[in-house]
C-alpha cells in the first residue's frame, strides 16, 4: 500500500469517528481524535500489537474504544487532553502572536487600501470621495477614534490636510499602486503623530496627563487580566495542593485501608487536571507580566518623545519636515505598539476564559474537605522549605553525575525532566505528582536532567534510572495526558499519532530523524602556495607564448618598468570651467577675524617682564 494510500484511509477513518461523535451530540476536532487513537493505541489494557498487522477486527475496535473515551461523561481524563489540545492550538509566542495581529489588521484594511489603490477619480465628487477614504484609512489604522464619530473625523482630516492636502490627490493619483500603498502608510504614521500631539497639547505637558493617552483597552484590560490570572492562580495552587494531600494520604503504603467511595483512579484524573491547568496559568500569566513590562517602557519613551517634540515645535517658529516628520512616526510607533500590547493581553485573557469549561468539577468543597479529614496540607513551598535540608553529596554518589547550586551555572534555568515532577514519587506512589526540589541535587542521566522530592527518592531512583524512566513511561500510557503534562513526547515519537488502521499495516513507525549539518572549507588553505601567474586557459598561454616569440623577432624593443614609467611625456587636452551660475537660497555667513596675540621678553631674561601685544584685527576692519 503506497504512502499516498494510506494517508488518505487514515484521513478516512478520523473523519467517520468524528462524524460519529457527532452524531452522538460530542463536537470534537480532528486533532483530539488523532490524540486520542494514538493514547487508545498505547494503553496497554486494550492488548494493541504495534509489532503486528491490524486486522478488521482490530480497527473496528479501535474506533469503538476512541468512541467511547470521547464521548465518556465526567471523565476529568478527558477533560484534561481537550484542555491541552486547546492550549497547544491557540497558544504561541509573543512573537507569533504580534504577527497574527498584524496580519490581522492588515487584512481588515486591505479592501479600503485596495480601494484607495485602485482609485480612479476624474471629477471634484471623486476626488472629495477619496480623500474621505483616506480619512477612514487613517482612523482605523491608528485606532483613535471611528469612522462613524464626527469628531474624529473632523480631527483626522485637518491633521491630514496640514501635511496633505487637496490639492496633493493629482500626484497620489500619479504614482504607481505601490507607491500610493507606502505613501499611505507613512501619511497614517505622520497623521496619527500629528493627532497625539495635539491631544498632549490639551492635556498639559505633566507626565501623569501623558498617561491618560494610552489607549482605553490597555488601561482596562492591563489590571484586569493580570488580577484575574492571579486571583485564579492562587485558587488552582489551592486545590493542587488540596487534591496532592488527599493522594498522598490514600497511596501511603503505611496507611490502614479505608472505606473511599471514589477510586483513587478518579483522584489522580482530577489531579493531572488542576496542575495541568496551574501550568497553562502560569504561563499565560508570565506573558500578561510581561506586557506590563513593555508597557512601562513604551510609555517611558512615549513621554520622552512628546516632551522632544514639544521641545522642538515651539522653540520655533516654523520646523522643517525633516526634522519634525520622523518624531511624529516615531510617536506613531510607540502608540501602535501600545495597541499590539492591548490586543495581547484580550488574547491572553479570552484564552483564560475558553479553558474554564476543561476544569474537573468532581468535588465540591465540603466533599474535598471531608476526604481530606486531618490530612496535612503543605503549599510547594512548603515543601522545598522541608526537604533543602537534604543534600546530595558529590563526592560520595561518585558513581552518578549530580548538579548543585554551588557548582552550576544558571541553576534555576536547567531544563528538568518531567516538568520538574519527581520521578520516583510518581512511579512509587501509584501516579502521585510531587514537585521536585533542585536544592536537593540534580542528576544527570545520559545528558537528561532529573529533580526529586527527598533525598531518598533521589538515591532510589539513581540506582536504577533506566527502569525508573521506563515505568514513568507506562504510568503515561496509563494516563495518556500525562504525556503532555509531564512532557514526555521524546519517549513516544516511535509511534504514529496517525496509525495506520489498514490490514498489511503495523502501528510501529520507524522515526526519522534529520538534522542540518554543514561544512565550511577554505578556498587557499595555504596562502604562500597561490601562484599568482597560473593560467588554466591553454589557449591564452600560447597567445602570452606568441607575443614574447613576436618581440623576440623585432629588430629593436623596450619595455616599460615601473622606474621608467613615470619618466615618460604626457599631454591631455582640457576645458576651463564655464561661468555658470544659478539662483537658489543661500546660508549666510559672518567672517570672524582669528584671534591673535604676541608675547614678548619670554627668552634671555631670567627676572624679566613679559609683555603681552593684541595683534587681532577689529571686526569692521
Amino acid at each position: 500500500m503506497s504512502q499516498v494510500h494510506a494517508e488518505n484511509l487514515i484521513k478516512n477513518i478520523i473523519r467517520e469517528i468524528v462524524r460519529e461523535c457527532a452524531l452522538r451530540g460530542h463536537t470534537v476536532s480532528d486533532t483530539l481524535v488523532a490524540f486520542m487513537v494514538k493514547a487508545v493505541v498505547l494503553d496497554p489494557r486494550n492488548g494493541f500489537n504495534v509489532d503486528r498487522t491490524l486486522t478488521k477486527q482490530d480497527v473496528q475496535k479501535l474506533e469503538e474504544l476512541c468512541l467511547d473515551k470521547l464521548t465518556e461523561d465526567c471523565s476529568p481524563s478527558l477533560d484534561t487532553i481537550k484542555m491541552q489540545v486547546y492550549f497547544d492550538m491557540n497558544y504561541t509566542s509573543r512573537r507569533e502572536f504580534l504577527e497574527e495581529i498584524h496580519r490581522v489588521m492588515e487584512s481588515q484594511l486591505s479592501s479600503v487600501s485596495r480601494e484607495i489603490a485602485d482609485s480612479r477619480a476624474k471629477t471634484r465628487d471623486e476626488f472629495k470621495a477619496l480623500y474621505h477614504k483616506i480619512v477612514t484609512y487613517i482612523l482605523l489604522h491608528s485606532g483613535m477614534g471611528s469612522p462613524a464619530d464626527d469628531d474624529a473625523v473632523k480631527e483626522a482630516t485637518a491633521a491630514l490636510q496640514s501635511v496633505f492636502p487637496h490639492t496633493g490627490l493629482g500626484a497620489f493619483m500619479a504614482l504607481l499602486k505601490r507607491d500610493k500603498e507606502q505613501q499611505l502608510r507613512e501619511l497614517t504614521m505622520t497623521v496619527t503623530g500629528i493627532r497625539l500631539f495635539n491631544k498632549a497639547g490639551k492635556k498639559g505637558e505633566d507626565e501623569a496627563d501623558l498617561n491618560d493617552l494610552t489607549p482605553a483597552a490597555l488601561t482596562e484590560a492591563l489590571p484586569a487580566v493580570i488580577t484575574s490570572l492571579e486571583n485564579e492562580l492562587k485558587e488552582t495552587q489551592s486545590l493542587a495542593w488540596k487534591y496532592t494531600a488527599v493522594l498522598e494520604k490514600l497511596t501511603d503504603p503505611d496507611r490502614q485501608p479505608s472505606g473511599c467511595d471514589v477510586p483513587i483512579v478518579l483522584h489522580k484524573q482530577v489531579l493531572y487536571n488542576v496542575r495541568q491547568h496551574e501550568g497553562f496559568l502560569k504561563m499565560l500569566l508570565a506573558d500578561a507580566r510581561l506586557c506590563a513590562k513593555h508597557v512601562e517602557i513604551l510609555h517611558t519613551e512615549f513621554s520622552s518623545h512628546m516632551k522632544l517634540l514639544k521641545d522642538t515645535v515651539n522653540s520655533k517658529t516654523a520646523v522643517p519636515t525633516a526634522i519634525v516628520f520622523p518624531l511624529f512616526t516615531a510617536l506613531s510607533k510607540l502608540w501602535l505598539g501600545l495597541q499590539d500590547e492591548a490586543e495581547l493581553l484580550n488574547i491572553l485573557n479570552n484564552i483564560r476564559l475558553n479553558l474554564q469549561p476543561f476544569i474537573a468539577k468532581f468535588f465540591s468543597e465540603d466533599d474535598l474537605d471531608g476526604l481530606l479529614e486531618a490530612a496535612e496540607v503543605k503549599t510547594d513551598e512548603e515543601r522545598m522549605i522541608v526537604s533543602s535540608d537534604e543534600r546530595i553529596d558529590p563526592a560520595v554518589m561518585t558513581a552518578n553525575d549530580w548538579l548543585l547550586p554551588e557548582t552550576t551555572a544558571k541553576f534555576n534555568d536547567l531544563p528538568l525532566q518531567y516538568n520538574g515532577v519527581c520521578g520516583y514519587t510518581l512511579v512509587s506512589r501509584d501516579g502521585l505528582l510531587l514537585p521536585g526540589n533542585p536544592h536537593i541535587g540534580v542528576l544527570k542521566h545520559k545528558e537528561k536532567l532529573y529533580v526529586f522530592s527527598s533525598k531518598e527518592a533521589a538515591l532510589k531512583f539513581a540506582s536504577s534510572p533506566d527502569e525508573f524512566i521506563e515505568e514513568v513511561a507506562e504510568k503515561a500510557k496509563l494516563s495518556p495526558e500525562l504525556i503532555q503534562l509531564l512532557k514526555l513526547h521524546h519517549q513516544f515519537s516511535c509511534v504514529s499519532p496517525y496509525p495506520e488502521m489498514q490490514p498489511g499495516e503495523t502501528l510501529l513507525v520507524k522515526p526519522i530523524t534529520k538534522c542540518e549539518s554543514g561544512t565550511q572549507t577554505d578556498i587557499h588553505p595555504v596562502e604562500t602556495n597561490i601562484d599568482r601567474s597560473y593560467e588554466w586557459n591553454e589557449w591564452e598561454l600560447r597567445r602570452k607564448a606568441i607575443k614574447l616569440a613576436d618581440l623576440m623577432s623585432k629588430v629593436t624593443h623596450s619595455t616599460q618598468t615601473n622606474l621608467s614609467h613615470m619618466r615618460r611625456e604626457n599631454t591631455t587636452q582640457t576645458w576651463l570651467p564655464k561661468n555658470v551660475a544659478c539662483q537658489s537660497k543661500r546660508d549666510g555667513e559672518s567672517s570672524v577675524p582669528k584671534p591673535h596675540v604676541s608675547l614678548a621678553g619670554l627668552r634671555g631674561q631670567r627676572d624679566g617682564h613679559v609683555v603681552k601685544v593684541n595683534l587681532t584685527k577689529p571686526v569692521d576692519e
